[in-house]
């Protein structure tokens, strides 16, 4: 098969490699039809993560058909339509038990990309197939459910529920990228007062408030009334930037929330000395994609508008022009790109 396989810090390429087969019982293999390029993958390549060898396929986030299982594979058979997960879950170990599957303790967690080979490929091994898929309904797109294999849970788990959104929020969302948007979404089914968004780029600005946000603007002037004057009950860190968490700090109410998303790629400085008075409560996450099934029934029944965050779609060998032109959202006007089989 063909893939894209990573060759060391700015550097991939769209290559020959083997096909995947079964390694252990509980794998599946699936034959992709979408996947996405993540931020992750974009701090992969830059070099922020070591731990990715070079020779990885990249990617973790899919939705395809099953052509493979292992013989202890119960819930899945060739043919099957599913959604596979960034995460995989043992299903076994205390954190699993928990549902918190980002921390899973018996050789999952965020391996898809990152410890094994990933989704952006024309066919990938899925560890812990029966924990680590959902079913796709014929009648969702791809273009939403490949959202539910990370865009959405992410939004909801660790920016709108750590965050504690409530009714009557003034919520503030640092960062108008995929996962930005997602979370402004997500928030509105929780009948805030406010949602404002904050980001640099003015094609995002003008993409959160076709979103729904009541407010968008680049930091200065919104961020500064917010620190004079009561702050925001909610603020959620989605940019990945050090100076996005700074500003969150400063916009953010005495006994408000402070929920961080984004996946920094450089050192992030916490000042405690203007913090600790403040009653603050800082929330971080790796994602458990444990509320795919309850987010995958809003998307069905029209309950979550998210269609617009897939902006551009590329052919899967064109994977290296989708990082080309993801990297450079701010002014290209990309938000989630996807790549689909041809």
């Amino acid at each position: 098969m063909r893939a894209l396989v990573y060759h060391g810090p700015g550097r991939i390429s769209w290559s020959a490699v083997a096909d995947p087969t079964i390694e252990d019982p509980t794998d599946a293999v699936v034959r992709v039809e979408a996947t996405t390029v993540c931020g992750t993958d974009l701090h992969i390549l830059r070099g922020d993560l070591p731990e990715v060898k070079a020779g990885r396929v990249l990617g973790h986030e899919a939705v395809g058909e099953v052509v493979e299982v292992g013989r202890d594979v119960h819930r899945l058979r060739p043919g099957n339509q599913v959604i596979v997960s960034s995460v995989s879950a043992c299903g076994r170990c205390r954190p699993c038990h928990d549902h918190v599957f980002g921390q899973c303790r018996g050789g999952g967690g965020w391996i898809l990309g990152n410890l094994i080979d990933g989704t952006q490929a024309e066919f990938v091994r899925v560890p812990f197939a029966d924990h680590s898929t959902h079913r796709r309904p014929s009648v969702l797109p791809l273009d939403d459910a490949v959202l539910l294999a990370e865009v959405l849970p992410t939004a909801y788990e660790i920016g709108v529920r750590n965050g504690a959104v409530g009714p009557g929020d003034t919520v503030v969302v640092v960062g108008a990228g995929p996962v930005g948007l997602a979370t402004m979404a997500v928030a509105r089914l929780y009948s805030p007062r406010r949602v404002i968004a904050v980001d640099l780029s003015a094609a995002r600005l003008e993409a959160a408030v076709r979103m729904g946000a009541d407010a968008a603007e680049v930091p200065g002037r919104m961020i500064a009334e917010l620190s004079d004057g009561p702050g925001a009950d909610v603020v959620v860190e989605a940019s990945g930037e050090p100076e996005g968490f700074v500003l969150c700090t400063r916009a953010v109410r005495a006994g408000g929330h402070i929920a961080v998303i984004g996946t920094p790629g450089r050192p992030v400085t916490l000042h405690l000395e203007s913090l600790w008075c403040k009653n603050v409560t800082i929330s971080t996450g790796q994602v458990a994609t444990s509320s795919t099934p309850w987010l995958l029934e809003l998307l069905r029944f029209g309950r979550l508008p998210v269609s617009p965050l897939v902006t551009h779609t590329f052919a899967l060998d064109r994977a290296a022009d989708a990082y080309e032109v993801f990297s450079h959202g701010a002014t290209s006007g990309a938000l989630k790109v996807a790549l689909r089989r041809a």
